[in-house]
């Protein structure tokens, strides 16, 4: 898929839960700050509950951006929930840039089941400074306006089964949407896959509970690696840890897993490509994913028929 070019129609929209306009200038001011010439989806403000305006109104925005020729990337404003009850009405048509993670990987695994396109598995427009410093905003520029490995080191403690470099595409995303695609025509075959988990506000034993699902239900058998990134405010008042579930979990599975990875809701939050081939190195503690070109489709495994 081409990079973004100066002068290039971005499109934001809200797919999932409602945003802060404050939150959204600040990321139009970044993407602007790089050229790119930025619009606004007709609901991207609208509340409706826990959701960014109705169903109709959140898809009629992702679709409007996603067949206009004119857009050449399609930027969530956040996650939140909402994505999967219009996955399966999204129209995917030519080859975009779709931005988002949290909710969206919902989108994102729509979007690879029916195109076998990869996402770009970052930070979306409702921009958070405290928690997204420069070397974020370097990241997802250069997933977007560049080519070659984007790489995500491992920058703190975290789950780790050492092994051999493992290569697949990356696959996965947030372990909750992951865990809630089990059973519907979205959930990816991971054989061969390096998997990506990360999430958010979820305590050890529903952790677990995710991961035994995914176990017993055979969707992780013969995943090449697991790529472990930032599971934040991942706690409750028991004296087990995030870290110890996700060890012992992921560390039945026989692959290299490398966790401490800044990919997710925490602090320095960088960009990786899922639907792309990437490369896990627990030896040197880095995570590789790198970049389509042409029409953005890649071949291999990781997909149902």
């Amino acid at each position: 898929m081409r990079p973004l070019e100066p002068g290039d129609v971005v499109r934001l929209v809200s797919p999932s839960g409602p945003t802060r306009p404050d939150r959204v200038a600040r990321g139009i001011e970044l993407l602007e700050g790089w050229g790119l010439r930025v619009e606004l989806g007709r609901h991207v403000f609208a509340e409706h509950g826990y959701l960014a305006g109705r169903d109709a109104d959140r898809l009629d925005d992702l679709n409007a951006a996603l067949a206009d020729p004119r857009v050449r990337a399609v930027i969530c404003t956040r996650g939140g929930y909402g994505a999967q009850r219009i996955a399966d009405a999204v129209r995917w048509g030519p080859p975009k840039h779709l931005v988002g993670f949290s909710d969206i990987t919902a989108l994102q695994l729509s979007l690879w089941r029916v195109a076998r396109r990869p996402a770009v598995h970052g930070p979306g427009a409702a921009w958070f400074d405290d928690r997204l410093p420069d070397i974020s905003e370097m990241s997802l520029k250069s997933a977007l306006m560049s080519t070659g490995e984007l790489v995500a080191p491992r920058v703190e403690d975290g789950p780790l089964v050492e092994g051999p470099p493992a290569t697949g595409l990356l696959l996965g995303g947030n372990l909750t949407m992951l865990a809630t695609t089990l059973g519907t025509s979205d959930m990816p075959d991971l054989s061969g896959a390096i998997l990506l988990l990360e999430d958010v506000g979820e305590a050890p034993y529903r952790l677990d509970r995710m991961l035994t699902q995914l176990i017993r239900a055979g969707a992780l058998a013969g995943v090449a690696g697991v790529a472990v990134g930032q599971f934040t405010q991942c706690a409750d008042h028991r004296p087990v840890t995030a870290f110890e579930v996700l060890q012992e979990r992921l560390g039945t599975l026989g692959c290299p897993v490398l966790g401490g990875l800044p990919i997710g809701h925490g602090f320095g939050q960088l960009t990786v490509v899922v639907g792309a081939p990437a490369t896990l190195d627990t030896q040197n503690g880095v995570l590789l994913s790198r970049l389509t070109d042409g029409c953005g489709t890649v071949a291999g495994a990781g997909l149902r028929p």
